[in-house]
């Protein structure tokens, strides 16, 4: 008997044996049922698109955070606003820049028409107003894309659920259809079923600790825009009082 000879017993033997010879991540891809590629390619582009919106929103908070540092050590630091006003007005790149340069134009465009002594409290009100709508929409920009990640954390496990019926369902099927219970039968199917599973909890994890951790610093930073906004309408009623003496 010759070395070939004495080898094909063994392949037919590993395949009866019900031996699987390729359940490699790549091979489980290519093999799977079509039903179940397509869900794990919706979980791989949400899991993509949810790590894109994460870098990029830590880049953006931590330059927004340095910029309103720079902006708050600047502000408090004893000059005058229309000089301030003046210095940053077409540069106001970040939340609370935008804020003060929105009261301070109003406060410019109105004050001066006002008459003396009069419309000092519909003045506060006005710049006080668009104030609010400016934090509202300064905020929606920095929360922007953050309900895709809350969205994709909710719903990824369910996906990956559903491939993982439906590959059990599959395997069920093959056993069905061969009168075969052995590994290589069941395997396969089975393999597909938890991928579609681990590929959801892979999609849905990251982006709910980011959505959550995301979320928490914006409710902080919204408050500390409320908090610059009660002080400077403060400081413009102060000043207008002053006007009105």
């Amino acid at each position: 008997m010759n070395e070939d000879e004495m080898m094909a017993p063994v392949v037919e033997t590993s395949q009866l044996d019900g031996t699987v010879s390729d359940l490699s991540i790549w091979n489980l891809l290519i093999e799977a049922d079509i039903v179940v590629q397509i869900v794990m390619g919706m979980l791989l582009i949400a899991s993509l698109w949810s790590w894109a919106i994460i870098f990029g929103k830590i880049g953006l908070y931590r330059r927004v955070a340095n910029l309103t540092d720079q902006f708050e050590d600047e502000f408090w630091s004893g000059q005058s606003l229309d000089e301030f006003y003046a210095k940053i007005k077409e540069s106001a790149d970040h939340p609370m820049a935008s804020l003060f340069v929105t009261a301070m134009g109003e406060w410019k465009r109105s004050a001066s028409n006002r008459p003396k002594g009069g419309f000092g409290a519909q003045l506060n009100e006005r710049i006080d107003r668009v104030m609010r709508v400016t934090l509202n929409r300064e905020m929606q920009g920095l929360e922007k894309y953050l309900s895709f990640l809350a969205t994709v954390g909710s719903t990824a496990p369910f996906i990956g659920l559903f491939g993982t019926v439906w590959g059990i369902m599959g395997s069920f099927q093959s056993i069905a259809q061969s009168s075969d219970t052995s590994l290589a039968v069941v395997a396969p199917g089975i393999a597909e079923a938890l991928f579609a599973t681990a590929m959801g909890l892979l999609a849905a994890i990251p982006a709910v600790v980011a959505y959550n951790k995301f979320a928490g610093d914006m409710a902080q930073f919204a408050t500390r825009l409320e908090g610059f906004v009660d002080e400077f309408n403060a400081i413009l009623s102060r000043q207008l009082e002053g006007a009105q003496a």
